[in-house]
Order: structure tokens, then sequence, then C-alpha cells
């Protein structure tokens, strides 16, 4: 359920197309830079997708720049058009592949800074004290609804609603306490796909780098 790994970056081979007076690689294919929030492979040996495989996906789908970070599937791509509709193809693109019907979150470049930048203040801050994470969710579910399913445990859990996300906070030292994984369990987890701080903030930075 929940993002965890070393750094990994792994892109394809493929060459940014350069088209003079542009600068960059999305500047040259006109399209902007999005992560894609894959939920439910490669956990617990259930859904294993080889990451050069998923890669393999997204450009046969026609996506730009597509490369993976570790392996709970996490995909930087260039593509163009509404969020929902880039969600859906991309849904649709896997299960043909795959045979998995998996949920997909995207958020575009500008959207995973906002994210970030408006985290709660210290959040992720004390990472050997509290487990920090970054629940994603798909619209249509908001995050008021969505805080009205995070069960918290007095003591050990804490969370706040951002846009489009919900941030929640456990002690680590009671974290086997902890009412996240209750979410499981109820119809709105179909519409969410958490990421641990770390993962969430080293996404941003691979984004930033173009």
């Amino acid at each position: 359920m929940f993002a965890h790994g070393t750094d990994r970056v792994q892109r394809t081979g493929r060459a940014p197309r350069a088209v003079p007076g542009t600068v960059g690689p999305m500047a040259a294919t006109g399209t902007t830079r999005h992560v894609a929030l894959i939920r439910g492979i490669n956990v617990g040996g259930r859904n294993p997708v080889p990451m050069a495989d998923l890669r393999a996906a997204f450009e046969a789908a026609g996506f730009d720049e597509v490369s993976t970070y570790i392996q709970s599937g996490n995909v930087l791509f260039g593509a163009s058009g509404p969020v929902r509709s880039l969600e859906q193809r991309i849904e649709t693109a896997l299960e043909d592949r795959f045979g998995l019907s998996l949920v997909v979150v995207v958020r575009t470049h500008r959207q995973l800074r906002a994210v970030v930048v408006g985290a709660p203040e210290g959040f992720g801050a004390q990472p050997d004290t509290f487990h920090s994470d970054v629940v994603f969710l798909k619209a249509p579910l908001t995050s008021a609804d969505a805080m009205g399913v995070v069960q918290r445990r007095a003591g050990v859990d804490e969370a706040w609603p951002g846009t489009g996300v919900i941030y929640f906070q456990r002690l680590s030292a009671r974290r086997t306490q902890s009412r996240l994984s209750r979410i499981m369990g109820t119809p709105a987890y179909q519409q969410m796909t958490i990421r641990n701080w770390a993962t969430t903030t080293k996404l941003l930075t691979l984004l930033d780098a173009g």
C-alpha cells in the first residue's frame, strides 16, 4: 500500500525530439510533464509488472519522455490533455497490456509542486519520529469526503485535508496501532493511492529536473 524504496530512476532509450526555437524536451514536444501514480502493482508479490514493460506500455500509448521511479508504480511522462482523460487512457492501456484493472491517479508537475508546498508546517520534517504519507485522491473524491472515512487513533494519527490529497502522519513508535490501513476496506479507497513523503518529494525533484 505504501511506496518505499531506494532511489532508482529508469528511463527509456528514446531521445527527446528537438524543435528549433524551443527549450527543453517538453517544449520540444509541446506537452506537459506529469506523474502517474499506479496503485496495487508489485505489492507483496501481487500484480507483478516489470518496470521496463510498464515504460513500454506508456510509450505504446503515445506518451513522451517516459521514466519510472522504484517499483511501486510511479511513472513520469509527457502528455497533453485533461488529467481525468489521461487517467482513463492509462488505465485502459494497462488493462489491455497486462490484463489488470488498476487505479491510476495523475498529477501535473504544477499540481505535484502544490501538494509539496501546501503540506502542513513541519510535515515530513521528523522522519525518525513520524511516518508521513500523502493519500492522493482520484476525482471526483474530494479531501472533505475522504476525511470522513480516514480514521485516526488519538495520540498516534493526525490527518489534514489538502487539494486533492490527505496528509497523514503516524507516530513511528506506535505505527502498528495506526488506523490508516482501515481505509482499505472502504469504497472510497478505490479512488485513492498512497505515497510516503520521501517518494512524493523525490518525484517532484525528478519532475523539476526535466
